[in-house]
């Protein structure tokens, strides 16, 4: 070189631009306009992983830029493509797992008539360079995005560690305190490396560090501490397997920053450097304590929100667990399962970050003589509220349940209760303004004896039946609307009505909440996002492919999981499922009709007894419900003789008509008082027998104090001190008298 800038012909051919971009110590990245990769040099393959030409065509994605950070790689490149330039920080994910922030500037590619042909990205690892100081604010905006994100104790601790291991340190520990001990709750490493066993304390091991450790200082002085090079410092020694562990990975600089939130220690953070990796710099310094030291006080907040809510969280799914059903009843000819599975936490406008609780229930009720009472039902809104509503609600309708009316009347009185319990408002006349919560249910009874399934609905979603591999929405006429909103002057009784229908053998039912159905926002094949319909197609789709997969031999349990699973995406609102199928065989029962006489009490006990052999009831048992068998027909009997039958009066206009003898047929009232009869039947359960005796008196039958010289009045009290259960319902005819009688002796 005879000149300053006179270049030999080596020098110039070492010079080219694909050399020295070889040699730069900064990644570039050029791509076209559609973002295909175009180019990248040795140093971006170091620090993004080498990108593939096959891959997505978002660069993005090939990149290694994180999923949230993709809206802002989508930003980049138009209002680069557009001429402008764009300079941030960016969350990367490479291809051995770790993460890193990135320093970025995207520039415009023009061609030599001035278009923007492409992008040119530049880029470097965050805090490696004497640019630091720049980088500082925005890595902490995105540290506190990355932590604010995070609702939970275990998630966010990870993250830390993501963030801070590899790029910042070698080794990250944090300790969080409990009752005044110190715990160990993070131990991560770079990658590859796992302390070997009994030297440093594992994950959930207490920590004791000696008086005078560095580690020991920082939490005493709650101020961040460095050690920059551990070979010229000389502190306490935590144990000897630990100094020799560290001597033999040679650990050179630690950073130990307590976590302090509200004037309180959490915690503690710990990160170290050694020479398991190869570094620019091995050593931490001021600059590195001071930035530590913000991230520390990020991180307490975001584990001191993360304790706070996780602690709502538990008191939350207490209070739904306490107002659920602990256990589920054996029932016979009928197999259950159920489901619930709280919402996400979900951040609303202006109310924060809302609790895992709802107003989704469901119930199954044990109902006279084997019949089972199912609910499913959704109050509306999320929270507290809507659970201590729900509460309420399946309270009264277990309540109300056990009239044994209707399902049409249930719902009728729960409406009713649903505007009880609405919160009291007034305007400023005082007059009554209070909004009752909008529920949604649905009722049905099951008789396992004669598959009969009753129901009435208030608004809720039918539910799906299982038939034979086919799936279908069990077909309502009637679906009322749902608790709360009725018109005022339309009674109950109108709003809904009672459908029956006969449940075929090994049928199932799926009865559900809007949950199941309703996930968050998950995008076809195409793109966009399925409507309810194609929603529920799925789910039965699912439900028949499973069924189908099993032969027919799938349980209610199989059904309930499979679809739990149908409907892709995250649970958005708490979601309640309920699967009831029927038997396939027949359950057992007799049934006799007999005349209203006194001598009908013998041949209905002769009844019992034989239907009791038939079933190998044991002898003691036996006696005692044919015994009870004839206390409730004697009963029934007795009431029968004393009741007359009203006769229907004929109402005409004018005066009576005159009375004729031969209107007077002898025997005529006889014949109308031998038409008073009774019914018994039996039926034969697992573990017990339910007997039931229907006659037409509407009076329903009370237990009373006989006196000591009375001849009668201690038939229901045996009944009542005898059965398991008793009770009496009102039926079309009449009533019904019914009791329970273990098969098993005590």
């Amino acid at each position: 070189m005879k000149r300053w800038g006179d270049l030999s012909q080596d020098a110039a051919d070492h010079l080219t631009a694909g050399s020295v971009l070889d040699h730069a110590e900064m990644a570039v990245v050029v791509t076209d306009r559609f973002s295909n990769l175009l180019y990248w040099n040795p140093f971006a393959e170091k620090l993004f992983g080498r990108p593939g030409t096959s891959g997505p065509r978002d660069q993005s994605l090939s990149l290694g830029i994180m999923e949230k950070d993709h809206p802002l790689a989508v930003e980049l490149s138009k209002h680069v493509l557009k001429g402008g330039v764009w300079e941030g920080t960016f969350d990367v994910r490479r291809g051995d797992g770790t993460i890193i922030y990135v320093r970025a500037q995207a520039v415009p590619l023009r061609h030599p008539s001035g278009s923007v042909t492409g992008i040119v990205i530049t880029a470097r690892e965050a805090m490696r360079s004497n640019e630091r100081e720049k980088d500082r604010f925005g890595l902490l905006e995105r540290i506190g995005e990355r932590l604010a994100g995070s609702l939970y104790v275990e998630e966010t601790l990870k993250r830390v560690a993501e963030m801070l291991v590899p790029q910042f340190a070698d080794h990250c520990f944090i300790e969080l305190m409990e009752n005044g001990r110190l715990f160990r709750k993070v131990s991560t490493h770079v990658l590859g490396w796992t302390p070997p066993p009994n030297t440093w304390a594992p994950i959930g091991a207490e920590i004791f560090y000696p008086t005078g450790h560095y580690a020991d200082i920082a939490l005493r002085r709650q101020e961040t501490i460095l050690v920059e090079d551990f070979s010229q410092t000389n502190y306490p020694s935590p144990g000897e397997s630990q100094t020799r562990l560290s001597a033999e990975i040679g650990l050179t600089s630690a950073i130990v920053a307590p976590l302090c939130v509200r004037g309180e220690t959490l915690g503690l953070l710990y990160l170290g450097l050694s020479n398991l990796t190869d570094r620019r710099s091995p050593h931490y310094d001021a600059f590195d304590r001071d930035f530590v030291g913000a991230i520390a006080t990020r991180v307490a907040l975001a584990v001191d929100n993360a304790l706070l809510f996780e602690e709502e969280r538990h008191t939350a799914e207490s209070f739904q667990k306490y107002l659920l059903p602990r256990a589920l009843p054996q029932l016979d000819g009928l197999e259950i399962a159920v489901r619930y599975f709280p919402a996400a936490p979900l951040a609303s406008h202006g109310q924060g970050i809302q609790t895992q609780v709802g107003g989704d229930w469901y119930d199954v009720i044990p109902l006279s003589a084997g019949r089972v009472g199912i609910v499913i039902g959704d109050v509306e809104g999320r929270g507290a509220k809507a659970a201590a509503v729900m509460g309420q609600l399946r309270a009264a309708l277990r309540a109300f349940a056990q009239d044994d009316k209707p399902p049409a009347e249930i719902l009728a009185r729960l409406d009713e209760w649903t505007r009880i319990i609405a919160t009291p408002e007034q305007d400023e006349s005082g007059t009554d303004i209070s909004i009752p919560p909008i529920v949604t249910c649905q009722y049905l009874v099951y008789d396992a004896w004669s598959r009969q399934l009753s129901f009435a609905n208030a608004g809720h979603a039918p539910p799906l039946l299982l038939i034979n591999g086919v799936c279908t929405e069990l077909d309502i006429k009637e679906v009322g609307q749902p608790l709360g909103v009725r018109a005022k002057g339309l009674h109950a009784d109108l709003v809904y009505k009672e459908e029956t229908r006969t449940l075929p053998p090994g049928a199932a039912l799926l009865l559900y909440t809007d949950g199941l159905v309703d996930r968050r926002p998950v995008r076809d094949a195409d793109g966009r996002h399925p409507n309810d319909e194609e929603t529920l197609a799925l789910l039965c789709g699912k439900l028949v492919e499973i069924t189908d997969a099993a032969a027919g031999d799938i349980s209610v349990e199989g059904i309930a999981d499979a679809a739990t699973a149908a409907v892709p995406g995250e649970i958005d609102d708490d979601m309640a499922i309920l699967v009831v199928r029927s038997a396939s065989d027949d359950l057992q029962v007799e049934e006799r009709t007999f005349p209203a006489q006194p001598i009908m009490v013998g041949e209905a006990r002769r009844m019992a007894a034989e239907a009791f052999t038939d079933w190998d009831v044991s002898e003691e048992r036996a006696e005692l419900a044919c015994l009870l068998v004839s206390e409730v027909v004697t009963n029934v009997v007795l009431h029968a003789a004393a009741a007359s039958i009203p006769r229907r009066e004929l109402a005409m206009d004018g005066p009576p008509l005159p009375f004729e003898e031969s209107w007077d047929v002898p025997g005529f009232d006889d014949e109308i008082a031998n038409e008073k009869e009774f019914t018994l039947r039996i039926r034969r359960g697992g573990e017990s027998v339910w007997v039931e005796v229907f006659d037409q008196d509407l009076r329903l039958p009370r237990i009373r104090s006989a006196g000591e010289n009375d001849e009668g009045g201690r038939g229901l009290y045996l009944v009542d001190q005898l059965a398991k259960r008793w009770g009496s319902r009102p039926t079309k005819e009449g009533k019904a008298v019914w009791f329970e009688i273990p098969t098993k002796s005590r």
